[in-house]
Formats: C-alpha cells, sequence, structure tokens
C-alpha cells in the first residue's frame, strides 16, 4: 500500500477515536462538576484535564479562569484547538475524502454526516442546552463509524492501518483519562470524603464504559486499586492498556515489511510486560510515573509506525509538504 494512503487510513482512525475519547473525559468531568463539591475541586478537574491533554498553554492563551462552560466549548468547537472534538471530526472526515477509494461508499458517508451533523447540533445550542446529549451523541457516531469498518470492509491492508490507528489512540487516550482521576484524588485535601469518592471512580468507570464490566469482575465495592487494575491490565476488556496493545502487536505483525522489525520488537515487549504486570507493584512504584512512562513508549511506538509505514513527519529536501491534516497531531 501507499504511504500517503496508509497514513491518511492510520489518521482518520485515530482522529474518530480521539473525537471519542475526548467526549468520553468531559463527560466524566461533567457528571462529577454536577456533585455537591468546592468550587476549587470542581476547577482542579477542568484544569487537570487539560494539563494531561497538553492544552493548557493553548486554552490559557484564549480564556480567562477555568469555568467548565468555557472547557467545555474549547473541547468541543473551537477550531484553533487541533484536539477539539470538530477539529477531529474534520480531520477525520477529510482523510478519508482523501481515500474514499480504498474504503467504501458506507464509511464515507457515516464520516460526512457526523461532520455535518455536528456543526448544526453545535449551532443549534447543544452545548448550552445539554452537554451530556451531545457527548452521548458524539460517542455514537464513533461506535458506528467502527461497526461500518467491521461490518462491510475487506480486511486488507487498508482495514489493519485503520485498526492501529484506533488502537494506537485508544491506549494512549485509556491513560490519560486515568492518570488525570488518579491526579485529582491525590490533590484532593479532604481524605473524608469517602461517598464522593465512590462516585468519582464510578464516573470514571462509566466515562471508559467500563463500569458493568467492573460488576462483572469483582462483584465487590468500587475501589481506586481495581479501577486501575481493570483500565490497565485487564486483558479482555477492549478499552484496557494490555488489550489495545495486544491488538497492536497484532495489526502490526499484519502490515510488517522489512523495515518494520525494531517495532514490532517495541511492540512485542510492552505487550508482554502488560501481560505479567501486578497492579500492587504498579502502585508501589507510582501510578502516576508508570502512566507518564507508558505514554512515552506508546508515543515512541507510534513514531515508529510512522517512519515505518507512513509518509514523513517531514517532507524530504525537494519534496512539497504532505497536504492531508494527517499529520496535523503528534502521536
Amino acid at each position: 500500500m501507499l504511504s500517503r494512503t496508509a497514513d491518511h487510513l492510520f489518521w482518520m482512525a485515530r482522529y474518530i477515536e480521539r473525537a471519542e475519547n475526548t467526549a468520553r473525559m468531559l463527560d466524566a468531568n461533567y457528571q462529577l462538576s454536577l456533585l455537591p463539591q468546592s468550587d476549587e475541586y470542581a476547577e482542579l478537574g477542568w484544569r487537570a484535564m487539560l494539563s494531561i491533554s497538553e492544552l493548557s498553554g493553548v486554552y490559557a492563551a484564549g480564556h480567562q479562569g477555568m469555568k467548565s462552560r468555557d472547557v467545555i466549548d474549547f473541547m468541543v468547537r473551537d477550531l484553533s484547538n487541533p484536539s477539539s472534538i470538530l477539529s477531529c471530526l474534520r480531520a477525520a472526515r477529510e482523510n478519508a475524502r482523501a481515500v474514499r477509494s480504498s474504503t467504501n461508499s458506507e464509511l464515507w458517508e457515516s464520516l460526512n454526516t457526523t461532520w455535518l451533523d455536528a456543526q448544526r447540533l453545535v449551532a443549534d445550542g447543544i452545548l448550552e442546552r445539554d452537554p451530556y446529549e451531545f457527548l452521548e451523541w458524539v460517542k455514537f457516531r464513533s461506535h458506528l463509524s467502527r461497526g461500518v469498518q467491521l461490518g462491510t470492509l475487506v480486511k486488507d491492508d487498508a482495514f489493519w492501518f485503520m485498526r492501529l490507528g484506533t488502537f494506537i489512540e485508544r491506549a494512549d487516550n485509556t491513560a490519560r483519562i486515568l492518570d488525570v482521576k488518579f491526579e485529582m484524588m491525590e490533590q484532593r485535601a479532604d481524605t473524608s470524603a469517602q461517598p464522593f469518592d465512590y462516585y468519582h471512580w464510578t464516573a470514571v468507570l462509566r466515562s471508559v464504559s467500563g463500569f458493568e464490566v467492573y460488576r462483572k469482575v469483582y462483584r465487590d465495592v468500587v475501589t481506586p486499586e481495581r479501577v486501575a487494575g481493570l483500565l490497565i491490565l485487564y486483558g479482555d476488556w477492549p478499552r484496557s492498556l494490555a488489550a489495545s496493545i495486544a491488538e497492536v502487536q497484532h495489526l502490526i505483525g499484519k502490515v510488517m515489511n522489512g523495515r518494520s522489525s525494531e517495532t514490532a520488537r517495541m511492540a512485542t515487549q510492552l505487550c508482554e510486560e502488560l501481560k505479567n504486570a501486578r497492579i500492587q507493584d504498579i502502585l508501589q512504584g507510582g501510578l502516576h510515573a508508570y502512566l507518564v512512562s507508558f505514554l512515552a513508549r506508546v508515543n515512541d511506538l507510534a513514531s515508529h509506525v510512522s517512519q515505518d509505514f507512513l509518509l514523513p513527519l517531514a517532507p524530504e529536501p525537494g519534496e512539497p509538504p504532505p497536504s492531508s491534516q494527517s499529520q496535523t497531531q503528534t502521536a
């Protein structure tokens, strides 16, 4: 497959997944903001979300304070924010348009309709009326696009590159969601608010569609340690870090070429470490440090994927820069 085509497909899938996960992070914070709490703690949640998304500076450049409505607006419809939901949906649609012949009309219609309807919903004031309704809609549309991929596409290189983009992005975002919520709890001064803690971790689980999974796996009260264990190590649940990296390892094997042996080795090593890890050891060494290291390794793995299969991150001497939006975000 041409590297330009693979690049469009890979980033199309990453942007779809990123839009969904941004909606999930916003949903968790929005639900928590409705609980009785101090203004300082409510602000901490929004500030931590921007920090872990590496968007604090971009937000501060155009906003005063940390009001929930301003953060939601910035993370949903601000096109100057390349990770906003509308920016991601637009980039996914443009990448899909560039490779329509490598997918099918059903996938194109799904992404094009999502982009058009998202603009209409936001213009009609849905964020002011009910942010939750819009965030649920974004998650549904992401599920729909993946369903079209799984249900209608031939399992060839195009399919594998889309799936590879999906699971690299999912691993990155699940780690960020977990890290931001543990950081909030560690900074919380009032350690006696156990009922609030229950709703905090329940919201985290619901943000990744993990609450019912948690109940099936543990059949007990919700604790931070078990939440971390589920999101990091539970390989039978498709949103965990272990499951995402296992898929990445499998998919790299499907598209391997003569230059990708080091990329395959990195994916295999990370996959094996997650299979053999224990949550007690991770927590003892510090969860934040573990997740920061994990995110760095996923970013390095994504960079190797780009070098092996996709367009170069910078044009070679004498070549024009890429015309697509596929490189508007770093891995």
